[in-house]
């Protein structure tokens, strides 16, 4: 049963990779992915084939009792479902107040900034925006916002994915230095490994290396080179209106609210996200976009009409693979969960920690880089801020730029900009790799004298 879930995990995984050529959503895969993973686990569970290791790192089976099973087996798959919800949510509030910041067209002020059509310049200004938003208000949200705006500047899609591409990279080298900068380095904050001092002195050069170099190298490409085309009465048919600007700022504000009502609430940032979208809803109601507005336009700029154009697809998307890979987490060899398990046979076979963190950074780009992060949390036990705690960070946060859906941000721009995998693969992947590479590089470098054997 088990060589039956990781068959339908990788077979589920290469439909998704060929979505294009298949002409099937990745939606479908993903579902039915994430379905049959937990229905082969119960059928294995349940006739005592299987094994289960709930959160606590407690062992089940049908050996245990039946009723202590079933608790057991419910209790670990109602766990998995609530992470995966956290995502969800957070997600859905994120693009919700994006949507609403865009019904009142608040982001052609941020438009009206960028003053440039040279390609090779505005890729350097959205990166830095990347980078820099990421770290503040997390990389997923960051590469909602500025995938958003791209759709304000660039009217060819084919260029439109060069630089949502490059964005992604840019988010993720962005969020790794920052605690609260993407999932696995709050997980390692939040922990107790890391120190929100200790990961940015440590990581911010290696990370700015990271984004800095396939930039470089993407700014020498032909499709990076001359004018952006403007549309034809471009000027005329996007203007601001009277709420644009407050929308921008109030939206753009309740987003970077979120990671400090963390701090101080220490609830989950869903949480956050959640009173965020209330307020800006709250506002929506009842400002006036226009100098005439009557109660009969105010659906145009609604939270309902926001909510109705959200890409619900990619949320259902994320909804089969992270469940997809709770099973494989949850399901037990020996004493461990399977993906755990992969990650100490990793580290008895090869014995140098730093490559070991090396091949999981590649492992983060196909397979999610959360229960890699928590299965390492597992297998170390070195001191707060040691520099294992920091390469995991940096490996895990980075590392995700080379595929697609390798992270939070490449399957939000994959689901907004329908973004093949296989393009992706082609002609992004080489340029995380080096980004990933380098920063490694430095990162190891600066370790020399950051902590001396």
């Amino acid at each position: 049963m088990l060589i039956a879930i990781i068959l339908v995990f990788i077979l589920g995984y290469l439909t998704i990779v060929f979505e294009h050529p298949l002409r099937l959503d990745k939606t479908v895969p993903a579902l039915l992915m994430g379905a049959l993973c937990w229905a082969l686990a119960a059928i294995g569970f349940n006739g005592g084939e299987l094994s289960i290791v709930d959160t606590h790192e407690q062992l089940f089976n049908v050996a245990s009792g039946l009723h202590v099973a079933e608790e057991g087996f419910a209790g670990t798959l109602l766990h998995h479902l609530g992470k995966t919800a956290e995502i969800l949510v957070f997600l859905i509030g994120a693009m919700t107040i994006v949507e609403i910041i865009d019904l009142h067209r608040g982001f052609e002020i941020l438009k009206s900034w960028v003053k440039t059509k040279n390609k090779k310049r505005l890729l350097w200004i959205v990166g830095i925006l990347g980078f820099i938003l990421s770290a503040i208000i997390d990389n997923l949200t960051a590469t909602i916002v500025l995938v958003t705006l791209l759709r304000k500047l660039i009217h060819d899609p084919k260029e439109r994915l060069w630089y949502a591409g490059l964005i992604i990279i840019a988010a993720n080298a962005g969020g790794a230095w920052s605690p609260i900068g993407d999932v696995t380095t709050t997980m390692l904050w939040i922990g107790g490994n890391v120190s929100s001092l200790g990961l940015v002195s440590n990581l911010v050069l290696p990370s700015i290396v990271c984004f800095v170099v396939p930039f470089a190298i993407a700014s020498f490409l032909p499709i990076f080179q001359g004018d952006i085309t403007a549309k034809e009465g471009e000027e005329l048919e996007e203007e601001s209106l009277l709420s644009s600007k407050s929308m921008l700022f109030l939206g753009l504000g309740m987003i970077v609210f979120v990671p400090l009502f963390k701090t101080i609430t220490h609830l989950p940032p869903y949480v956050g996200m959640m009173l965020s979208l209330g307020v800006v809803w709250l506002a929506s109601e009842y400002i006036h976009p226009e100098e005439d507005f009557t109660e009969e336009r105010k659906h145009l700029y609604s939270a309902n009409k926001a909510l109705s154009r959200i890409e619900l697809s990619s949320i259902l998307f994320f909804l089969g693979i992270l469940m997809a890979v709770a099973a494989l987490e949850t399901i037990a060899i020996g004493n461990v969960g399977a993906l755990r398990y992969l990650a100490e046979g990793l580290d008895k076979s090869i014995p140098n920690q730093d490559v070991v963190i090396v091949i999981l950074g590649f492992l983060s780009a196909i397979i999610d880089n959360v229960p890699l992060v928590a299965a390492s949390m597992g297998m170390y036990s070195e001191v707060i801020d040691a520099k294992l705690w920091h390469f995991i960070a940096y490996s895990a946060g980075t590392g995700g730029s080379m595929l697609i859906i390798g992270s939070a941000a490449g399957v939000a721009a994959m689901g907004m900009e329908n973004i093949d995998f296989i393009w992706y693969f082609k002609k992004i992947a080489w340029l995380a790799l080096a980004g990933f590479l380098a920063g490694a590089a430095v990162f190891l470098f600066l370790a020399q004298f950051l902590h001396p054997a």
